[in-house]
């Protein structure tokens, strides 16, 4: 036995104390003296006392003593070793999106009216953490936890509340993870120790382990879910198809259509669904136009982040006036207004004065010193401008004329920039006499090049505003005559007022490109659990990984006004099955069953003896008052 504080001890001084007080205090007897006539006649019908047996004082001492040093010994804390009592456990934390599911029969501590129960995830720390407190002290601890990440949340920890603690913070993921990576971080704790006592927390089954403890918090939960969601708006009748799906048992489902976030469905379908037999519904509704579309599930089940399928309409709020300084806009006219419903205005460069208002400006063919800056409030088209711009993130470095006409490279790139420029062209050889040679500070994006000096490019200026460049003429070329001069301008026009999203509908883990328009000053994203983050606007998009189920809110601040639109992130499939059973899991090598000296704590023991003590100490006190009564 040891002592975890030695100098508690000392606290035994108390003892020579208390035997010194018990020798020096004075031996008196206590009488009785009657003062008149009427107390020696009382006297009579007194019982007798009897005296007070000097072993009543001595055992009163050796109680006080043996109080002193059960303090003295709580002080100093001992501690007992028990032989050969401690393991090295290590736990492995299924985190994946089906451990969500809430466990019939059990209820959340925090739970409201509606009556929540614990989810899988809830049942399996729970397990976690029962196992970590009914182990011996001086056993250590490791908790691999399998998440949006996969990693150690402890290791070989021996502190039980700390390790309690770190356990009750981790939340599940809502996609699939990887429980192999789990797994080969456990069986490197294994090849340190065979003894090591290793258990797998999940809702999946196993037929065959080896090495490893899997303890299955699965249970036959109810879980419905709605997938495949499409839709079509024709002369007014929105068309909605998709799938429902009941994974444990035939069922009959509700399912409602809900437009423009209103609470009250436009349409409803039942659908009978046979056990894991996903059943196809169609919904239909009178509407000229939509915000929203929404298809629930109405029937309650085990995970309700699959029972709702979301579809958002984005719609550019760019405006699309165009401004044309040019004094030959014929082509670019013609080719802008195929492309855009909107006005498009021209002047002549002498008139330009810095006209703001617009959604486009094209400068074509003048002197860069009639801009005196580029505009702040719109996307801006350099065409064939022979000096160089300042804040357009572009040098120019002169013009370049060729002995003959000559064909112009297009970027083969795979880089999804790229692929949106040069989208649906046929790749027809554009002839050029001249171009002007250009030199990047920024990052571009080259759609045509001519032996490696980019001709038609696309990026954002220093303003942050979307930027093209074509550093030739279009006049002296045969690009106007050609097929793909219609669908480059398409693609153009669609870099330059782009939608914030090109698709609001994704699934978990899947990442979402946001398009920063001109005069973008932030862009706020605010996910499912309230969680916010902040995108980069100095380039012409950024990307937001979508880790949640639910919807992500997106608020975009442009020109000091602002924008809202809103993302749905769907429950992957693999997920929405309630029990997965997989072959075998376990670890290499033959495992022992050594184990070291653990700990035993007695200050329970300490505590009820101490009680004890006192008790008993009470009852003889009381005993001797009785007697002297």
């Amino acid at each position: 036995m040891s002592f975890l504080y030695p100098l508690g001890l000392l606290g035994l001084i108390g003892i020579p104390v208390l035997i010194f007080i018990y020798i020096i205090k004075s031996k008196y007897t206590e009488q009785t003296v009657a003062s008149t006539y009427l107390w020696t006649l009382s006297e009579r019908f007194l019982k007798r006392k009897r005296r007070s047996s000097p072993l009543t004082g001595i055992i009163s001492l050796i109680l006080q003593i043996l109080a002193v040093t059960l303090i003295s010994l709580l002080i100093a804390h001992p501690i007992l070793t028990v032989p050969g009592a401690a393991k090295e456990f290590c736990f492995v934390l299924d985190g994946s999106g089906s451990m969500r599911m809430e466990v019939a029969g059990t209820e959340s501590p925090t739970a409201t009216e509606d009556g929540s129960a614990l989810t899988r995830f809830d049942v399996a720390k729970d397990t976690i953490a029962s196992r970590i407190a009914d182990a011996v002290d001086g056993s250590i601890f490791t908790l691999v936890f399998a998440g949006d990440t996969t990693g150690v949340v402890y290791e070989r920890m021996e502190d039980k509340e700390q390790a309690l603690l770190l356990l009750d913070e981790l939340e599940p993921a809502y996609n699939t993870v990887n429980l192999t990576d789990a797994m080969g971080l456990a069986q490197g704790y294994f090849a340190e120790n065979a003894a090591l006592s290793t258990t797998l927390v999940t809702d999946a089954t196993y037929a065959a382990t080896e090495n490893v403890e899997v303890v299955n918090v699965a249970g036959a939960e109810e879980n419905y879910a709605v997938s495949e969601v499409f839709h079509t708006l024709t002369g007014g009748i929105l068309t909605v198809t998709g799938k429902v799906t009941s994974f444990v048992s035939d069922a009959t489902l509700t399912v409602d259509l809900l437009l423009d976030g209103a609470e009250a469905p436009v349409a409803t379908e039942t659908v009978a669904v046979l056990a894991g037999e996903p059943t196809v519904f169609e919904l239909s509704a009178s509407t000229d136009a939509y915000a929203s579309i929404a298809v629930r599930i109405r029937e309650t089940d085990a995970l309700a982040e699959d029972n709702e399928f979301i579809i958002y309409n984005v719609k550019s709020e760019n405006s699309y006036n165009t401004l044309i300084i040019s004094d030959r806009p014929f082509f670019l006219e013609s080719a802008l207004t195929s492309q855009l419903d909107a006005t498009i205005d021209v002047v002549a460069p002498a008139e330009y004065e810095g006209q703001n208002g617009y959604g486009l400006y094209v400068f074509d063919t003048i002197d860069a010193s009639t801009m005196q800056s580029l505009p702040t409030d719109g996307t801006v088209w350099l065409v064939n401008v022979a000096g160089s711009v300042e804040g357009a993130g572009y040098t120019v470095q002169g013009a370049i004329e060729l002995e003959k006409p000559d064909v112009l490279t297009h970027a083969t790139s795979s880089a999804s920039a790229t692929q949106k420029l040069a989208e649906g062209m046929m790749g027809n050889d554009i002839y050029i006499t001249r171009y002007i040679k250009c030199g990047f500070y920024r990052n571009f994006t080259t759609l045509l090049s001519y032996r490696g000096n980019p001709v038609v490019f696309a990026g954002t200026s220093e303003h942050g505003n979307r930027e093209v460049v074509m550093a030739f003429d279009p006049h002296d070329s045969n690009l106007p005559l050609l097929f793909d001069f219609t669908v480059m301008i398409r693609n153009l026009v669609g870099f330059s007022f782009p939608d914030m999203v090109d698709k609001t509908t994704f699934e978990v883990g899947d990442s979402a490109d946001i398009n920063v328009i001109a005069n973008c000053d932030s862009i706020r994203v605010e996910s499912p659990s309230g969680e916010v983050s902040y995108l980069d606007t100095n380039g012409a998009s950024d990307a937001i990984r979508l880790d949640e189920a639910g919807v992500y809110t997106v608020n975009m601040t442009v020109a000091g006004s602002a924008r809202e639109f809103y993302l749905f992130s769907a429950m992957p499939g693999e997920e929405r099955a309630p029990v997965m059973t997989q072959d075998y899991i376990g670890f290499t090598g033959t495992a022992s069953d050594e184990g070291f000296d653990g700990q035993f704590d007695p200050l329970m023991i300490l505590f009820a003896a101490l009680a004890v003590v006192f008790f008993a100490d009470w009852m003889v006190y009381c005993y001797e008052k009785y007697q002297l009564r």
